[in-house]
């Protein structure tokens, strides 16, 4: 019965245009940032290392190199903060989590392209 109530409950915080994207796939996540009464968008791009979660908690993790150092960031998927997710390139991957990366530098950090592209993953 309780898991019945919370579901109703999530179901109205979750975001119904939220694209298709995989682990691999670069990604460009804008994010809205609130600057005194201001608001602006900022973008965060890179490679999506991570997916965990289910439902309203679902968070995906992006990895990108900012002058030669590693940034890593989680963001809440259905979070009304995310203005938007663009993929821009699809990876092709045999892992659910690519902590590895964390570890490699330069041309190494590159994943190959899944076939078919994006269109094979935005259309569904």
């Amino acid at each position: 019965m309780s898991q019945e109530i919370l579901k109703l409950v999530e179901k109205a915080s979750l975001k119904w245009e939220v694209p298709q994207f995989a682990v691999g796939d670069t990604v460009d996540v804008h994010t809205r940032i609130l600057e005194g009464e201001d608001e602006r968008i900022q973008v965060f791009s890179g490679t999506v290392i991570a997916r965990s979660g289910s439902g309203s908690r679902e968070m995906f993790a992006v990895r990108r190199i900012v002058a030669g150092e590693g940034v890593e960031r989680k963001f809440p998927l259905h979070s009304p903060k995310i203005a938007k997710i663009e993929v821009k390139r699809t990876g092709a991957t045999r892992r659910a989590k690519l902590y590895y990366l964390r570890e490699r530098v330069g041309k190494s950090v590159r994943l190959r392209e899944r076939k078919g592209g994006k269109e094979e993953t935005t259309s569904a």
